[in-house]
């Protein structure tokens, strides 16, 4: 049995002595074999020196990037159970036994320190973060992938090899510590919680930004869902739109002192538009996260992927397309009709021209989606 420590490392000269020190005493202390793999992301102080001069295996990593270092480590990493932490000081590496006892009991597959039920000292993470920042994030990490996780990015993990194996990680930011426990959660990994003391950060000011790198996270998730981001808005503005669409088709309508007639109907078929069209870079994304393995197919994409249903969509788009482009040729054929006059046919155009273009946008989203199935053995799921 072997533990791997992974320590990333930019100009912490200050701290990562120390914090190779507790990793090797903590593993000496379950009597199992270790190593500490420190990644240095392009130090320009001693870090690297010293923490080699302590026993820790260092390796470069010359690409930017919080993920970036990580990745890297976690490939050289040969333990049966692998511990991640920062080199800043901020984390308790001597509670590493702590960490991995529910792996080698079996009890765990993934464990996460949670600072927010531990305990945080003086300075040690801003107020804005400790009540706002981190519990926002873990809320909707939480919301849109059941993780069921308190403080979704705090940075001290351990994990088996095995799991780590069945985790696709890709994320070269910061966006890596939402991916790895996105991940988790969607590969059905059983997860723990270890409370744990959350330290001052004794090598100088923290190098990541509030805001740019909470943004980043919270964009990563949504990207991450496209229901969420493209297609449930989507479905709520498209159905808006027909719905008022279907209300002024027959004429003007008044509530209390408004009238709504013409104007309310164009901007009911912009919304159809942009609801359907974000609906289908949803199903775009969906698709494409699934048959690339980023993402498991559920009841919603296997409707998709499917070769033969594309059929059954493409006549769905010509369905539409043509009952559109009939409300518009008997507009016109009334209008030729009645000598070129003016014609009081506004209201049906809009219909015909809505339905037009969703026919025409489910024609396209068919036959985009054959060209992702392409790839696919013989069109199977």
């Amino acid at each position: 049995m072997k533990i791997s420590i992974v320590l990333p490392c930019l100009n912490e000269e200050k701290t990562v002595g120390a914090c190779v020190e507790a990793a090797l005493g903590a593993v000496a202390k379950l009597g199992v074999e270790g190593e500490v793999i420190v990644v240095d992301n392009g130090s320009s102080d001693r870090s690297a020196e010293i923490a080699r001069g302590l026993g820790a295996k260092v390796v470069q990593e010359p690409r930017m990037g919080y993920g970036n270092a990580y990745l890297r480590g976690l490939g050289e990493a040969t333990g049966d159970y692998i511990v991640i932490a920062d080199a800043d000081g901020t984390y308790p590496l001597e509670m590493i036994p702590r960490f991995v006892e529910p792996l080698m009991l079996g009890d765990a597959d993934f464990v996460m320190g949670t600072r927010l039920k531990g305990k945080i000292l003086p300075g040690a993470m801003p107020l804005s973060h400790r009540y706002i920042g981190n519990p926002l994030l873990s809320w909707v990490l939480n919301l849109l992938f059941r993780a069921g996780v308190s403080d979704a990015h705090c940075g001290m993990r351990a994990f088996t090899s095995g799991a780590l194996a069945k985790l696709r990680l890709r994320t070269p930011g910061m966006e890596f510590a939402s991916e790895m426990v996105i991940e988790a959660a969607r590969k059905g990994l059983r997860i723990a919680e270890i409370p744990i003391e959350y330290r001052p950060r004794a090598g100088g000011r923290p190098k990541m930004s509030s805001l740019t790198d909470g943004w980043r996270h919270l964009r990563f998730m949504l990207l991450y869902s496209p229901t969420v981001l493209f297609i449930l808005p989507g479905a709520v503005l498209s159905a808006l739109g027909f719905g008022i669409i279907a209300l002024l088709l027959k004429g003007p309508v008044t509530v209390g002192n408004m009238t709504f007639d013409i104007h309310p109907m164009i901007f009911g078929n912009l919304l159809v538009i942009l609801g359907f069209q974000a609906m289908a870079l949803g199903v775009y994304t969906k698709v494409y996260a699934v048959i690339n393995g980023v993402v498991e197919e559920d009841r919603f994409t296997r409707l998709f992927l499917k070769y033969n249903s594309l059929e059954y969509e493409l006549l769905l788009g010509f369905a539409l397309f043509l009952i559109g482009a009939f409300i518009d040729l008997s507009i016109i054929a009334k209008w030729i009709g009645s000598g070129f006059g003016e014609l009081l046919e506004l209201r049906n155009a809009i219909l015909g021209s809505a339905l037009v273009v969703i026919g025409i946008q489910v024609i396209f989203l068919a036959l985009f989606m054959s060209i992702l199935l392409l790839e696919r053995e013989n069109g199977k799921v």
